[in-house]
């Protein structure tokens, strides 16, 4: 047990060291949630963190004195659930995760979320865009397709509107199919890159597995498609009302999260899958879509194209494009009709 303890404490110092980190306050809005809780601990152990912000309607302070005695240097600070500390909480962050909102039940897609966390994350951008206007938000509260262009819309009214530093956190659905891609193949998933485009949801998520380079039998093929677009309704069902897929979110949050620190620090050619502003698709009515993307110090340097596919993969995308310009729509309108 020393020796496994040790030999993290020395990953953690060359990690440290490594990174040449600069001052990076990160902040989460929601921490006390099943997503932001562990998104939490995770960021503690981020070498990348210098100051870790912690926000929630309840029981911030507690997760940050709880996350805080993490021996890592980051100082981690709870703040009062008032528009004054939620503004404190958020002056000067770097980078701003956004997770809260509801969790789904059985037999809810996450359109069912809509009335509920769309207010939610248009109060909190509206915070946001007053408090930390050049941060780079990370949008992971449900519906995600609707979501972004919610926060969007709320920057634009407030003219901060910067289509480089806003992110739909789409990594799950990558993490996700390369998971379930190791189990079918026998594989490591770590070797595993499957290229995921489209949306967060159901039928908006588009595994590219042809751009691995594999191929399936017909049947095997559709089983993996429909289970790397419903992943999440296998851990509300297994979840049996208790929640959703909180680890693996906050896993996926905090893998963005880093690759984002990564490229401010410096470091080039760091690629993520995330659901930005994008002029892929935007004649087909979805100004906002996910593919890979090249991440800078700026925020978004360079929208990859989703590259050549097979006729079933167009097939996906074409339903996809469909269910997607309606979900932006639904954001976009709920801002007109909720400002």
């Amino acid at each position: 047990m020393f020796a496994a303890r040790q030999a993290f404490n020395v990953a953690q110092r060359r990690a440290f060291s490594a990174s040449s980190r600069q001052s990076s306050k990160v902040a989460v809005l929601g921490a006390a949630g099943g997503i932001g809780q562990p998104l939490s601990l995770l960021l503690k152990l981020n070498p990348r963190v210098s100051e870790l912000a912690l926000y929630d309607i309840r029981l911030g302070p507690g997760v940050a004195a709880d996350v805080g005695h993490i021996n890592t240097k980051s100082t981690v600070t709870g703040y009062d659930p008032t528009p004054s500390g939620l503004r404190d909480c958020l002056s000067g962050a770097e980078v701003v995760l956004i997770p809260a909102g509801v969790p789904r039940k059985p037999g809810m897609t996450r359109d069912d979320l809509f009335n509920t966390n769309a207010s939610i994350v248009r109060d909190l951008a509206k915070a946001t865009a007053e408090a930390a206007p050049n941060a780079n938000v990370l949008i992971i509260a449900n519906p995600v397709n609707s979501t972004v262009p919610i926060t969007a819309e709320v920057f634009k009214a407030r003219g901060v509107y910067n289509p480089r530093r806003l992110f739909g956190v789409t990594t799950l659905d990558v993490v996700r199919a390369s998971r379930f891609l190791s189990q079918i193949k026998g594989s490591d998933p770590a070797n595993e890159s499957i290229t995921v485009v489209g949306g967060h949801s159901g039928a908006t998520i588009v595994p590219l597995l042809s751009q691995a380079g594999y191929e399936l039998t017909k049947e095997q093929l559709e089983a993996y498609v429909n289970r790397v677009q419903f992943g999440g309704d296998e851990v509300v069902k297994a979840k049996d009302g208790a929640g959703s897929a909180t680890l693996s979110m906050a896993m996926a949050g905090a893998r963005f999260a880093e690759s984002l620190l990564k490229a401010a620090q410096g470091e080039k050619g760091v690629v993520e899958p995330t659901f930005v502003d994008s002029p892929l698709y935007k004649s087909k009515g979805c100004d906002y879509f996910a593919s890979n993307v090249e991440l800078g110090p700026n925020g978004v340097e360079k929208i990859h194209e989703v590259g050549t596919i097979t006729p079933y993969e167009q097939q996906l995308l074409d339903v996809c494009l469909g269910d997607l310009a309606k979900n932006i729509a639904k954001g976009v309108q709920f801002v007109k009709e909720n400002p």
